[in-house]
């Protein structure tokens, strides 16, 4: 007696193998793409100098209320084309609460030379991390609930830090986040390549989110090591 299996025959492959290509080339599109509010944001917090007077925990509710605000309306539009102008809204406020942080950078001496630094720091982590993904076989969707812990507990490390302002507390969690955000970048793309996240909006944000943590842990810790004074 012959048992029949359900198969999927080549071209239903193939067709899956495009899906994911697919979300796969549109994430990256639309990530480059909302690396243009964040810069226009960043200067605008600059030029303005809007945001100098959110330190401290005011700094830190502002930034929490918009940043969940804007993540909570992304989910709720990532089905529509709406979707990308709620992401593109982010990426700006984003690049609004990163000019405090640029403009404390671009105070030494060679601000702006580790600006560069840190962008192309970024980007290479960016390169290699999406590399690996193509060439990595392994599910690393258990990654997945030890990265959220990992973040977790950086937001309450964070957080604690806001009110006692320590360099060395400043140093553990920016080396800490390049760790844990560089292992997401890696996570979020093998998930976009298996199959297991098929909406590149949410794919974009998460993503984007890797990417800014990187470059702001990095610019941190080039402000903290190589700063330079007059």
């Amino acid at each position: 007696m012959q048992h029949h299996f359900p198969t999927l025959d080549t071209a239903g492959l193939d067709l899956v193998q495009q899906q994911r290509q697919k979300v796969l080339r549109n994430t990256y599109w639309l990530l480059a793409l909302s690396l243009l509010p964040t810069v226009l944001g960043a200067w605008l917090g600059l030029s303005t100098g809007i945001t100098r007077g959110l330190s401290g925990g005011l700094g830190l509710i502002v930034f929490m209320v918009g940043a969940f605000g804007f993540m909570f309306a992304i989910e709720k539009t990532k089905h529509s084309a709406m979707g990308v102008a709620v992401l593109l809204g982010f990426t700006f406020f984003m690049g609004l609460m990163l000019s405090r942080l640029i403009a404390m950078v671009l105070g030494f001496k060679n601000g702006s030379e580790l600006i560069m630094t840190a962008f192309a720091g970024t980007a290479g982590v960016f390169v290699v991390m999406a590399s690996l993904a193509t060439v990595i076989k392994r599910d690393l969707s258990g990654l997945g609930k030890w990265l959220f812990v990992g973040v977790i507990v950086l937001l309450v490390g964070s957080v604690i830090n806001v009110f006692i302002g320590s360099t060395a507390g400043m140093l553990a969690i920016s080396t800490a986040a390049i760790a844990i955000f560089s292992i997401y970048m890696l996570y979020d793309i093998k998930q976009i390549i298996d199959g297991g996240e098929t909406n590149y909006i949410s794919a974009t944000l998460s993503l984007y989110l890797d990417v800014y943590n990187v470059f702001q842990s990095l610019l941190a810790l080039l402000g903290i090591f190589g700063g330079e004074r007059d």
